[in-house]
């Protein structure tokens, strides 16, 4: 199991201000998978009453966000982490509150590495958000770098 990261919430919701804007909160932090929750709100509502389209999205983008500062704090005096690119799936109609899990797809260990090498390394995070009821309304795949700091 991967080490407790929850001081991550915390982190984002500071760091980034949409965060608490939006009603972002987090459950389970690890350093390879992270809980987002979004409250279902009328003012964030499409027009066939589902959160839209953009609030899915930056609940999403925004967990994957939380586990990789979770999974690369150790690296954030030396690399900043950005967004490469971003595909998202709007599977089916969310209704009411949405639920966030993003997934590191690579060990931390091994972009560390390419970064302690010299590169700019790339890792993708997968996110399944799903709605109130527990069904499946989007998957995601965010792919971050970690871009080395200028000396």
């Amino acid at each position: 199991m991967a080490d407790d990261a929850s001081w991550v919430a915390d982190a984002m919701t500071q760091a980034v201000p949409w965060v608490g804007t939006a009603g972002i909160t987090f459950g389970s932090i690890t350093t390879d998978r992270v809980e987002a929750f979004l409250p279902d709100r009328s003012d964030q509502h499409n027009h066939v009453g589902g959160p839209h389209a953009a609030v899915m999205f930056g609940l999403g983008e925004t967990a994957s966000g939380a586990v990789g500062l979770a999974a690369f704090a150790s690296a954030g005096d030396r690399a900043v982490p950005l967004v490469v690119r971003s595909e998202i799936r709007y599977l089916k109609l969310a209704k009411g509150d949405l639920r966030a899990e993003a997934v590191l797809t690579r060990p931390a260990g091994e972009v560390l590495a390419e970064l302690d090498a010299g590169t700019r390394p790339e890792f993708a995070v997968d996110v399944t958000i799903t709605d109130a009821q527990g069904v499946q309304t989007g998957a995601m795949t965010i792919v971050w770098t970690l871009k080395p700091n200028r000396r």
